[in-house]
């Protein structure tokens, strides 16, 4: 099968979707308005809340959505085929994942820039706004941990790639001052010396390997893990223009214009897909992913489809810091469309690779001499892009060698190999590093909220004190999952807990429209509400008795994390039908029953225009 008909039609899919569907939400479930002042003005602070421009904050949206999930879950779900990856990500990005992106952000906005679980308190009940708030703590430290091990396993003992992803972080604070406080208003000046200089960091880290710096750079796995975590509790702390908005604005020109380049490149070069539509893993028992294609491809394509985590985005970091409501569309919509790109491209160049290639980078090898499977260009990669690339697990690595045979495959480019690889690994390592920083900083602002009800001066997001304290425990937490477990166990337990966020996400968007008397539109996020639920919560239960009981019984030194993954997974299946039965129940009273609940009414609601409820 030859890629160039799957690329082109999934562009054409996109774009209609764009223009019709997400007008219709935009115009007739929502009615956005911007005569009404959003959270960035009515809170200005310049610290969290700071209206931004349009394309900054789409950068930063991006920056913050667009992690490993898009890039690694479709690489790890290519074991499977390329047809189920392909049909669920373009099927799910326009119908479920967009959608919930951009219903939250615009509840969020409307309710001065609140929390997922703030929300749901509002608009489901403050059981589920208690119950919300403990399952999102819970799943945005496993996201991260999954979100953060694909990192690891790209930069440890790779001082180029570790050279290169360092630079970014000074070149970051130089912009964030050059546009926010020497040159304010001077984007364009920002963006030229930004881009410039992080591309002269990919460039420079070539002189690293062989040279005196080495030792320096060349880092295992703790003190990746180590490092990470000193630059996330910083990013997290510090003034968001100065590091945070800054980076991802900067990331963002290189995932944008990376992802257009990747497209023209397949077009140009359009290779065949050496990897069948479906394998025989289909039925489980796969090297990479044990279980079954339903419902393991639902949870292992984590994001790119639909993704939880981009609800905490969409109500923490973003409204705070958007300009008028209008903006909510490209942003909120029109950003997880790209995502969707992003991971359509991303499991057809994987795909380009031969089976057995594939399989020897993303497994170990003593997995990988079970499989009967002989490499057949994996030497020749090897040479190619100047490291070892068999046994390196996680996707990042794969993925990277096959975007890298893409760009060679260009005419006269194909001695630039080496480049296009650790070029790849800086795209893929800055998409992960951007969601660390923004999920770190959403993540101490959720912890801040719960704690604030114990404890008043918490709740304040500027509270020194409390920002350091929560900001160094969620850090301490991802950091904990991501030393002691692997791919094999966290990314099943990301995918299925991120899945379960979704459909929280999507029934408090649900309860959002039927409270503002909108219900005949609320099929658009009850559909695929429930569709997410029912495959994950299938998939919770098969990662528990399928995946981390049996690795206790077979591996008692790794009881303690197999028995931890399953206290998380059932904590978080728990919370999720908790929440969705409260929906369930609040739909019944107003649909069925004609009562509108109280809640609605009391004074949870003091700091929510009236005139709000209206439109979402």
């Amino acid at each position: 099968m030859n890629v160039l008909p799957l690329i082109l039609g999934a562009l054409c899919v996109l774009v209609i979707t764009y223009r019709y569907y997400g007008a219709f939400l935009a115009s007739k479930v929502v009615v956005l308005n911007d005569k009404r002042v959003t959270p960035a003005h009515l809170h200005k602070d310049g610290h969290n809340y700071h209206p931004t421009s349009k394309w900054v904050l789409f950068g930063h949206h991006f920056a913050a959505i667009a992690g490993s999930g898009p890039l690694i879950g479709p690489v790890l779900a290519a074991q499977f085929g390329y047809a189920p990856g392909f049909l669920w990500l373009l099927a799910g990005v326009c119908l479920a994942g967009a959608v919930q992106d951009f219903m939250i952000l615009v509840a969020s906005i409307r309710r001065r820039g609140r929390s997922l679980a703030e929300i749901a308190r509002h608009e489901i009940s403050p059981v589920a706004g208690v119950v919300g708030s403990i399952a999102i703590l819970f799943i945005v430290i496993v996201a991260l941990a999954g979100l953060g091990l694909a990192v690891v396993n790209a930069l440890k003992f790779s001082p180029w790639g570790v050279f290169s992803i360092g630079a970014t972080i000074p070149i970051a604070l130089l912009i964030g001052f050059w546009m926010f406080r020497w040159r304010v208003g001077k984007e364009m000046e920002a963006s030229v010396i930004g881009v410039t200089l992080v591309i002269l960091a990919v460039v420079g880290g070539a002189w690293i390997p062989g040279s005196p710096w080495a030792a320096w750079f060349t880092l295992d796995p703790d003190h990746v893990i180590l490092y990470m975590a000193i630059y996330g509790f910083f990013a997290s702390v510090l003034p968001i223009w100065m590091l945070l908005a800054p980076r991802d604005y900067l990331s963002s020109y290189m995932k944008i214009g990376t992802i257009a380049a990747l497209v023209l490149g397949i077009i140009w070069v359009h290779p065949d897909l050496q990897m069948p539509a479906f394998t025989d893993y289909i039925h489980g028992g796969g090297p990479i992913v044990p279980g079954k294609l339903f419902p393991f491809v639902f949870i292992t394509i984590a994001c790119g489809a639909i993704s939880g985590f981009h609800a905490l985005v969409a109500s923490g970091t973003t409204p705070k810091m958007i300009d008028k409501e209008s903006h909510a569309l490209p942003i909120g919509y029109g950003a997880m469309l790209m995502e969707g790109l992003v991971g359509i491209v991303a499991l057809l160049a994987t795909c380009s690779l031969f089976p057995a290639d594939y399989f020897a980078i993303n497994v170990s090898p003593e997995k990988f001499a079970t499989l009967g499977l002989t490499p057949v260009h994996l030497q020749e990669l090897c040479q190619a892009v100047g490291e070892n690339v068999a046994g390196r697990p996680g996707g990042a690595v794969s993925l990277a060698v096959g975007f890298a045979q893409i760009f060679s495959g260009m005419p006269g480019l194909q001695a630039f190999m080496a480049y296009f690889y650790h070029f790849m690994i800086l795209f893929e390592a800055l998409f992960i590093l951007t969601t660390i920083d923004a999920g770190t900083r959403i993540a101490r602002f959720l912890v801040q909220e719960f704690l604030g009800r114990f404890y008043k001066p918490m709740e304040n997001p500027n509270w020194v004190p409390g920002t350091m304290l929560t900001t160094a425990l969620v850090v301490s937490a991802w950091a904990y999952f991501i030393w002691t477990g692997s791919v094999s166990t966290i990314w099943p337990m990301f995918g299925t807990a991120n899945q379960l966020l979704a459909a929280v996400a999507l029934a408090v968007a649900t309860s959002a429209i039927i409270n503002s008397g909108r219900a005949k539109y609320a099929w658009a996020t009850f559909l695929p509400m429930l569709f997410v639920a029912i495959t994950t919560l299938s998939a919770c239960w098969l990662n528990i008795f399928n995946n981390f009981l049996p690795l206790a019984a077979s591996h008692p030194e790794k009881a303690f994390q197999a028995y931890l993954n399953v206290g998380v997974t059932a904590v978080i299946m728990v919370c999720a039908i908790v929440i969705l039965w409260e929906s369930f129940y609040r739909w019944y009273l107003i649909l069925v029953l004609k009562k509108h609940p109280k809640a609605i009414q009391d004074k949870a609601h003091k700091d929510v225009e009236l005139a709000d409820y209206g439109c979402c």
